[in-house]
């Protein structure tokens, strides 16, 4: 979020000190500065923080902790006008229904009569100007000031755009798209919509004013000549604003707040601040507010911890008086009876449910560079390794007879172990076997064979891994062949228990390989080709031995098969009435792109017409 030091001393009495100063402080107690230009800092709020903090009341707040610094005012502690008797009123020509209150879990309206639509003034202009908003006019800026200070999307409607019904009543209704029903929002761009996008509408029309959470819409848009508006400070669902935000590519400041789940009890602060402000900046009378909260959210549950836990996880030695000051800076109510801390968190910090996040208030409030680095403590007694052991000598053993190993995902789409959130709809259950990967695997390998095994070689995989049956967990060992040494002790059906991997090799010492450079691989498929062709001697003329033969023909074909070819190997080798016949295999492949067939036929036609020029036949 762009904020602007400017704005934040707004929140203070004393002055604060530089930009780079606020910035180092964020950044060692909260939030890391992505960019410093001038008086405008850019602060990544993480999503645990957004519901408080994507707002300069909210950043004022840590900065005022970090620095220990009063704030001058904290517009969230201060009294609503809905506590005093007859400050608001419900307006008689107002109404407002939600279709879905899981959806949206509050809406408030406010009428406001005879507001004159202009510029802002300029320290509005200004602020907003400061961290990269654009001006727009005195209501709308309203609206975007209001989000930018506290944290709490609004918006404005012509109220005049909107149809009354006989008794001369406005309607606001919160409801679901229609299957293929339209919007033109404020920019212009015309959007086609689904039931699960939610949208704002002139109830009394049944048509979009807006995209609940996102973006107001073009029908209700404030002109030069509105006169009354109806002002929005609502609470809109998380997850609903999201993936409507997502399916549009719609991506706006409000949807960003939404979608982090602010508290609804912030919109009521937010409607105080906007009527408040458009009243002095427009003109105009507040005729009412309708307040549409169908489950209000419940006070935030106590929190507690002790001293000893906080030091305990932290490795600190920090006192009783240390840990109440910094609850005490950060405005956290509190009390503490033998060394018992319980926090009451306000409504806003949405993100202090368990201990350790007080634990954590207190370390980077003090700071973690005031925590004593501290040795490890010495433990005399060496771990068991015999399990490793056992295991890594038996995969020892099985690379050096021939056998890749393989590593497979635990999840599986049957087993006897349900997982209650899993990552793929497909796969809900933890394996009970590795036999299925494995031969998923080697199906896979087959497809891969000719650029890193021999010619007719069969891929040969093992893998070691924990299953989870529901006699318990344990690890199983699975190969694609039957290792013959190890006679029926193991093969492509029977499990080694945990005690035999321990237990087995227990004298073994594996050979040492020495590896080649290595070879990045191409991203782009390969093509097998393979030749056969008998050779001829000169007459008189001794034939040389197979291997010297071999080595000779195996020379000729890489001279004329150029570049692209990346492995060349002897299919068969035989004698018949005299001559003798050759069959290699070839493998191309190109690194910049995807051969052709017609390349790769190329390329065998200059080696087929190499051999024919020395006398050799192609068959």
């Amino acid at each position: 979020m762009k904020i602007s030091r400017k704005w934040l001393q707004n929140y203070f009495d004393a002055p604060l000190p530089d930009a780079e100063t606020i910035a180092n402080a964020y950044t060692f107690h909260a939030f890391e500065i992505d960019e410093i230009q001038g008086d405008l800092l850019d602060v990544k709020v993480l999503p645990n923080r957004a519901a408080d903090c994507l707002s300069h009341r909210g950043l004022a707040k840590e900065l005022s902790a970090i620095l220990n610094i009063p704030l001058k005012t904290d517009p969230l502690r201060e009294i609503l006008p809905a506590s005093d008797v007859g400050t608001y009123h419900v307006p008689t020509s107002l109404a407002v229904k939600i279709e879905d209150p899981k959806k949206c879990l509050r809406y408030m309206g406010a009428l406001v009569k005879g507001v004159k639509v202009g510029p802002s003034p300029d320290w509005l202009r200004e602020a907003l100007e400061s961290v990269g908003q654009r001006s727009i006019n005195n209501i709308v800026d309203a609206t975007n000031y209001v989000m930018m200070n506290i944290g709490q999307p609004l918006h404005a409607f012509d109220a005049a755009s909107l149809d009354s019904a006989r008794d001369k009543k406005l309607a606001i209704k919160v409801r679901n798209a229609k299957e293929g029903e339209k919007i033109t929002t404020l920019s212009g761009d015309e959007y086609e919509l689904s039931p699960n996008i939610q949208l704002i509408t002139d109830a009394n029309a049944d048509a979009p004013i807006a995209l609940a959470g996102i973006k107001g819409g073009k029908a209700a848009e404030l002109t030069d000549e509105t006169t009354d508006v109806i002002v929005e400070s609502a609470n809109f669902d998380g997850t609903t604003t999201r993936r409507a935000a997502q399916a549009l590519k719609l991506f706006t400041d409000a949807s960003l707040r939404f979608q982090n789940r602010p508290s609804p009890e912030l919109a009521a602060y937010g409607m105080r601040e906007v009527l408040a402000l458009i009243t002095d900046i427009a003109g105009g009378e507040v005729a009412g507010v309708v307040d549409e909260y169908p489950a209000p959210a419940s006070a935030p549950a106590p929190v507690s911890t002790s001293l000893a836990r906080i030091n305990g996880l932290l490795g600190s030695d920090f006192s009783r008086e240390e840990v109440e000051n910094v609850f005490k800076r950060l405005a956290l109510p509190y009390t503490v009876v033998n060394d018992i801390f319980t926090v009451t968190p306000p409504f806003e910090r949405t993100d202090i449910t368990i201990p350790e996040d007080l634990v954590e208030e207190v370390g980077r409030i003090i700071g973690y560079d005031k925590i004593a680095p501290k040795e490890l403590p010495v433990d005399n007694g060496a771990p068991d390794q015999s399990r490793f052991r056992g295991i890594e000598r038996m995969k020892d053993q099985l690379v050096e007879q021939g056998f890749i190993e393989v590593s497979t995902q635990s999840f599986a789409p049957m087993g006897d172990v349900l997982l209650a959130n899993p990552l793929d709809k497909n796969m809900p259950a933890l394996r009970t076997s590795l036999e299925s990967n494995v031969n998923d695997a080697l199906a896979r390998a087959k497809q891969y064979a000719p650029l890193v095994l021999a010619p007719n070689q069969k891929p040969k995989l093992f893998e070691v891994g924990t299953v989870f049956p529901k006699e318990g967990e344990y690890v199983e060992l699975r190969m694609t062949e039957r290792v013959p040494e190890w006679g029926d002790a193991a093969g492509t059906t029977d499990n080694l228990s945990v005690a035999k991997l321990e237990d087995y090799g227990k004298d073994y010492v594996p050979e040492r390989y020495e590896l080649g450079a290595y070879q990045p691989f191409s991203v782009y498929p390969f093509i097998v080709r393979d030749i056969a062709f008998w050779i001829y001697s000169a007459e008189g003329e001794t034939p040389p031995g197979p291997d010297v033969e071999a080595s000779k023909m195996e020379e000729l074909i890489r001279e004329h098969a150029g570049p692209l070819l990346v492995r060349l190997n002897l299919l068969d080798r035989f004698e018949k009435k005299g001559r003798v016949s050759y069959a290699f295999r070839l493998v191309f492949q190109s690194r910049e792109k995807t051969l052709t067939d017609a390349e790769a036929n190329e390329t065998i036609e200059d080696i087929s017409g190499a051999l024919s020029q020395i006398g050799h036949e192609v068959r």
